[in-house]
């Protein structure tokens, strides 16, 4: 199986666009402007997956270097250009505006490329023992395999208990190719460290894994009306210093790298995207290699190795245990948090009552070049709300609206987004604390102990307050003009607030039916009006 000929990625077509149900990498690229956007069902493989198909677009762009020298360019591309875009050929945002306004990627590039690297890309290979994303010396290294229900991370494996479907170790059901390789993606970017397969190095055998590069955390990715779109917007500017014989995939390395040491330190967006994995995989074929019997999953290496992404909101707070220093962590995966309430951590500019907190915000830098090439974009999360134990759940969402025009140009719209979630927030804090209250002097108990009135509370509150964050967000000054950015502050206000007092009016009924009872449901009513000053961010 060549995952650039044969069709395993779930796509979905533009309206009067027919196609297959899935693709292969070269039939994505081929006609990635006719595809509205990818159908892949589980969220952390659709954002593995979004980062090889960066690289891949950077690739055969030329978009992977900052500047394009003339001679890099193929006669088709020289034929397409005139004299003006030679000369400005230097300039990446306006080659990447070109590629848009031609509305396909560069049909030589692709060919270009597929003829370069298409034996790297064969999912099963014993002939060179280079499996696409897979280390064949596991082969000999791993005595024992880890079993495909391991691979298959939403199936129980081990002593769990089987949930969603019925599967053994000792008769596991083998998956499709086309199944396997979404898992393999999910591994090297959401892999959990701990024990795991032994894998043999100089005479010892080792089973400690590294977290993988994306563990537990919510990647954010523009998305335009088209994959074209949304695949020349999540592209990174590369720095000027970046050139693409260094900047390498790991399909595109000579030799398979040595485990024993740290990971190779990316040097540039490519990279980044594809080169970060902790984990080392190979997959074991059946006869007709069309289904994968067996896998060995273990560490790719023994030390620790540098990170960065810029599809991750990450937050900065001083480390308690060491003055002067601080922790920067990517923000987590929530399986209950809606994406709403992160928006504004996307973007530069924040309210001035955000000075001060404990955590501060870096944006994903992917928006600070996304939002140039068009503002017709919406944001979709990514993530797995994960632990070192415990694969809780996928999470994936997409924002109903195009936040585009939330540029650098317009703060004062920025800074009303942000005012915005914070009402939100408030009101939605102050609800959790007034039931809790509630509970605790009608029962004399611990406010902690609330039972199932604050579950109650917030599924009445947060998609309500979801619609009301939209609808006003859609009233936002786009622009420029209004110094308060569109923001009715104390009609957005009472609108949260009446949200809060209805959801805390229904969630407590039941116990106004005694007079203690009713008497604690007045008491703590009066939470719902707090104010949070020295709120910090969550």
């Amino acid at each position: 199986m060549n995952l650039f000929d044969e069709p395993w990625i779930p796509v979905r077509w533009l309206p009067g666009q027919d196609g297959p149900e899935s693709v292969g990498f070269r039939g994505l690229l081929e006609r990635c402007q006719h595809i509205e956007a990818l159908d892949v069902p589980l969220a952390a493989a659709q954002s593995a997956l979004l980062r090889v198909l960066y690289a891949l677009t950077a690739r055969v762009t030329k978009l992977d270097q900052e500047r394009r020298h003339y001679e890099d360019q193929d006669d088709q591309d020289r034929d397409a250009q005139d004299q003006d875009d030679r000369d400005r050929n230097g300039d990446w945002m306006h080659r990447r505006a070109r590629i848009l306004k031609h509305r396909a990627l560069p049909q030589g590039g692709i060919e270009n490329y597929i003829s370069q690297r298409h034996e790297r890309f064969f999912l099963f290979d014993d002939a060179t023992g280079r499996p696409w994303l897979q280390d064949s010396r596991l082969a000999d290294e791993c005595t024992e395999s880890t079993g495909v229900n391991k691979l298959v991370m939403t199936r129980p494996s081990g002593n769990n208990h089987s949930w969603f479907g019925h599967v053994r170790d000792s008769a596991p059901r083998p998956p499709s190719a086309a199944t396997a390789v979404p898992y393999l993606l999910m591994w090297h970017y959401y892999g959990a460290p701990g024990k795991c397969t032994a894998r043999a190095l100089h005479g010892e055998r080792i089973s400690e894994a590294k977290r993988g590069p994306l563990f537990s955390s919510l990647s954010y990715h523009p998305e335009g009306d088209s994959l074209l779109v949304t695949l020349l917007a999540g592209l990174v500017r590369p720095g000027t210093e970046v050139r693409r014989e260094e900047d390498l995939c790991p399909w595109e390395r000579d030799e398979p790298t040595d485990p024993a040491g740290a990971p190779p330190v990316p040097v540039g967006p490519c990279g980044w995207w594809t080169d970060t994995s902790r984990h080392a995989l190979l997959l074991q074929p059946d006869a007709r290699r069309e289904r994968v019997t067996n896998a060995r999953i273990t560490w790719a290496y023994r030390l620790p190795g540098a990170f960065d992404d810029p599809y991750l909101i990450w937050e900065r707070r001083l480390d308690k245990n060491k003055p002067g220093e601080e922790i920067r962590t990517a923000r987590r995966a929530k399986a209950n948090r809606a994406l709403w309430r992160d928006l504004d951590g996307l973007l530069l500019h924040r309210p001035p009552e955000a000075d001060g907190e404990e955590t501060t915000l870096e944006p994903p830098k992917v928006f600070a070049t996304a939002v140039e090439l068009t503002e017709q974009l919406r944001v979709r999360a990514l993530g797995f709300d994960q632990n070192k134990a415990k694969n809780t759940q996928l999470v994936s969402g997409l924002t109903s609206a195009t936040v585009g025009h939330l540029s650098d140009r317009f703060p004062d719209a920025q800074v009303a987004v942000g005012r915005l979630r914070r009402l939100g927030e408030r009101y939605g804090e102050n609800l959790t604390e007034a039931v809790r209250k509630a509970w605790a002097l009608y029962t004399r108990g611990d406010p902690k102990h609330a039972g199932k009135l604050v579950p109650q509370a917030e599924a009445l509150y947060w998609p309500a307050a979801e619609r009301e964050f939209w609808i006003r967000f859609d009233h936002l000054d786009r622009t420029g003009k209004d110094p308060d950015g569109g923001l009715d502050i104390r009609a957005a206000r009472d609108a949260f607030l009446g949200l809060a007092r209805e959801a805390y009016a229904r969630t407590t009924e039941p116990l106004t039916r005694t007079v203690r009872g009713n008497q604690a449901v007045l008491d703590a009513r009066g939470l719902l009006w707090m104010t949070r000053p020295e709120r910090k961010n969550k």
